[in-house]
C-alpha cells in the first residue's frame, strides 16, 4: 500500500466515523426531542363546563395556570359524564395527540379507564380517586378537610339553633372525611351542635341540591348550610331564605352577607407541584400525594361583613395550628354516630385510612332524607 492509499483509507475511516457519530446524535437527540415534546403535553378531563364556577372552573383554571407557569401545553376535554363511556374515548384521543400525563378530574373516572392504564403503561394518570391502583397511577389530594374544619368552626360561631346543614354528593371517603372534619370544627365551638346531612347521589344535580337545601332549612331548622357539590345551588336556596352558608371550591359573587366564606384550594399550586414532580421523573415514586394548609394551598377565604374581626382572628389562629400540625383534626378520642370508637386517645388516623376507609360519620352527624 502506497502513501496515497493510506491517506485515502484514513479519510474513509474518518468519514465513516463522522457518519456513525451523526447517526448516533440524531437517534439520541431525535428521541429526546420527541420525548420532550410529549412530556410537554398534559391531558385534562372533567365532567362539566370549564367555565362553570365551582369544581370545574377552579380545577381547570388551576391546571391552566400551572401549565403556563411551567411552559407546558394543556389539552383538555370537558363535559365528559361519569359512566358514559366518553371518558375512555377522551383518553384515547389525548394519547393520540401525544400527551404523557392525563389528569382524570372526577372520582369514578379511574375505574372507567382502568383497562387503558394497562394498555398504555407509559402514560401516567393522576386523579383524586382511591378506588384504583396501578403502577402508572397516582392519587393526588388537597387536604380540603382542613378547610372544612375551619368552615365548621365558622359555622359553630354563627349558628344560633345548634343545627347546621350539609348537602353532599355521596358517602365515599372523600366526602365523608370532609363532613367529619366540618362536624368536628362545629363541635369545637358548639359541642352539642348537630350536623344534618342529605345526599344527592350525584356531583351535580341542581334540582336535587336545591330541594335538599330547602328541606334542611324548613324541616330541620338549620341556620347555617354548606355543601359538597360541583356548584352553588345550595347557596342560592340559603340566600333566598336568608340563611348563612359557606361555599366550596369557588369565590362566589352576587350574594349578600349570608355568604360567610368559601373553602377553596389554590389548584394552581396543587397542579404545579404535581407537574414539577412529573418533569423531574418523581411522580412514579409517589402513590398518594397531598397538599394543604401547610403549603398555603387550602384556605378559608372571601369573608363577608357578618364575620367579625374577632372571628377572623380566631380562625387565623386555628389555621396556624393546622399549619404546624396537619394531624390536628383526626386525632385523640373520636366516636362515630353509632357509638363506635374510631380513634383512640393520643392516636392519629393515618393518611391511608383517610384516603380509603372513611365509611363512617362522626358523632353528632345525622343523615336525613
Amino acid at each position: 500500500m502506497n502513501l496515497s492509499d493510506e491517506k485515502k483509507l484514513k479519510i474513509l475511516l474518518v468519514l465513516g466515523g463522522c457518519v456513525l457519530l451523526l447517526i448516533i446524535i440524531l437517534l439520541v437527540f431525535g428521541v429526546d426531542v420527541e420525548s420532550k415534546q410529549n412530556q410537554d403535553k398534559i391531558g385534562f378531563i372533567i365532567t362539566g363546563d370549564v367555565t362553570e364556577k365551582g369544581w370545574n372552573e377552579s380545577h381547570f383554571s388551576g391546571m391552566k395556570k400551572a401549565c403556563e407557569d411551567l411552559q407546558l401545553t394543556l389539552l383538555y376535554r370537558e363535559n365528559i359524564p361519569e359512566n358514559s363511556g366518553k371518558c375512555s374515548e377522551a383518553v384515547e384521543e389525548l394519547i393520540s395527540e401525544g400527551v404523557k400525563v392525563i389528569a382524570l378530574m372526577s372520582f369514578n373516572y379511574p375505574t372507567e379507564v382502568r383497562p387503558l392504564m394497562e394498555k398504555y403503561p407509559n402514560i401516567f394518570f393522576i386523579s383524586m380517586s382511591t378506588l384504583e391502583k396501578a403502577k402508572n397511577f397516582t392519587s393526588c389530594f388537597a387536604r380540603m378537610y382542613q378547610g372544612r374544619y375551619l368552615s365548621g368552626v365558622l359555622a359553630g360561631m354563627k349558628t344560633k339553633t345548634n343545627k347546621v346543614g350539609y348537602v353532599a354528593a355521596m358517602p365515599n371517603s372523600e366526602v365523608n372525611r370532609g363532613i367529619n372534619a366540618f362536624a368536628l370544627g362545629v363541635q369545637r365551638i358548639k359541642p352539642n351542635a348537630k350536623v344534618f346531612v342529605m345526599w344527592t347521589g350525584d356531583w351535580q344535580n341542581e334540582e336535587v341540591e336545591a330541594k335538599n337545601a330547602e328541606t334542611l332549612i324548613t324541616k330541620y331548622g338549620v341556620d347555617v348550610l354548606t355543601y359538597h357539590q360541583n356548584e352553588d345551588a345550595t347557596g342560592k336556596v340559603a340566600e333566598r331564605y336568608g340563611v348563612d352558608f359557606i361555599g366550596y371550591n369557588a369565590l362566589l359573587e352576587g350574594y349578600s352577607e349570608h355568604y360567610l366564606a368559601s373553602v377553596i384550594c389554590r389548584w394552581d399550586l396543587f397542579y404545579k407541584d404535581i407537574l414539577q414532580r412529573h418533569l423531574k421523573g418523581e411522580l412514579l415514586l409517589t402513590r398518594n400525594h397531598w397538599i394543604g394548609v401547610q403549603q398555603g394551598a387550602v384556605i378559608l377565604s372571601n369573608f363577608s361583613d357578618s364575620v367579625t374581626q374577632e372571628m377572623r382572628e380566631s380562625l387565623n389562629d386555628i389555621n396556624s395550628e393546622l399549619a404546624d400540625n396537619r394531624n390536628l383534626i383526626f386525632w385523640n378520642d373520636i366516636y362515630d354516630n353509632e357509638g363506635n370508637l374510631r380513634c383512640k386517645e393520643n392516636q392519629v388516623i393515618s393518611d391511608y385510612e383517610l384516603l380509603r376507609n372513611i365509611n363512617w360519620l362522626v358523632r353528632g352527624v345525622e343523615v336525613v332524607q
